[in-house]
């Protein structure tokens, strides 16, 4: 099963041979021939004064199972905490990340309320508002808007900022409180839009550039890749 899923030069041909011979009392099937007869790449078989035969580590697993069901038990039950405990991790990174992008929320849509939205507005036009401010923020940050994130991400769940990292929900808990200050203060989109996208730039590159950031600066990448 583990050359058919992973093989694609699997023999399936010879392996329907071997898999007739097999459960008979005259049948053999040494690695070496198995590799030889399948082309089997789950295992090596070296000969001569070292012989020894490696298998990788899915198979390796499945060989001492069966000869030890103490040893499957002790598998079943680590992959089971191990299931557990990214399940946990994921959790938690998760409620953060949300945890993060509420703090400043209602901050941010007061101040939008109050400076920007002149009196008998529809629903529709408040709406409006607050979307175009959200993804003013989108683009001092990500650099595209949500719509953009989702026709060129159309597989992904959740949006822009589901996806984002704990890095970026930081600076947008940052941006969302000075973008609230700049509102009151009646500054211009464009202007704001400007003055907080060099204010990410700087805030991601200090994040990363930390001593936590190098930690992880390998899978969260540099800021300008960040911010591209």
């Amino acid at each position: 099963m583990w050359e058919r899923i992973y093989n694609p030069n699997f023999n399936y041909l010879e392996f329907e041979a071997i898999d007739r011979e097999a459960g008979r009392n005259t049948f053999v099937l040494t690695p070496k021939r198995w590799i030889e007869s399948v082309n089997a790449i789950g295992m090596t078989s070296k000969q001569g004064r070292y012989a020894a035969t490696f298998a990788q580590k899915d198979i390796a697993f499945k060989f001492a199972a069966w000869i030890s069901a103490e040893f499957e038990l002790y598998i079943i039950k680590d992959y089971q905490r191990l299931k557990a405990d990214e399940s946990f991790r994921h959790e938690l990174e998760w409620n953060v990340k949300r945890e993060l992008s509420k703090v400043n929320y209602r901050i941010h849509t007061d101040a939008i309320k109050e400076h920007l939205i002149p009196p008998m507005l529809t629903p529709q036009q408040v709406s409006y508002t607050y979307a175009s401010e959200a993804d003013m923020l989108n683009m001092a940050l990500f650099g595209i808007t949500a719509k953009q994130w989702r026709e060129q991400n159309p597989s992904s769940s959740g949006n822009i900022r589901d996806n984002a990292d704990i890095y970026q929900l930081i600076a947008l808990v940052n941006l969302e409180s000075m973008n609230a200050e700049l509102i009151k203060q009646g500054v211009g989109q464009e202007a704001r839009l400007k003055y907080l996208n060099r204010m990410a730039i700087e805030q991601m590159q200090s994040l990363i550039e930390s001593d936590a950031g190098k930690r992880f600066k390998g899978k969260q990448g540099n800021a300008n890749e960040v911010l591209k």
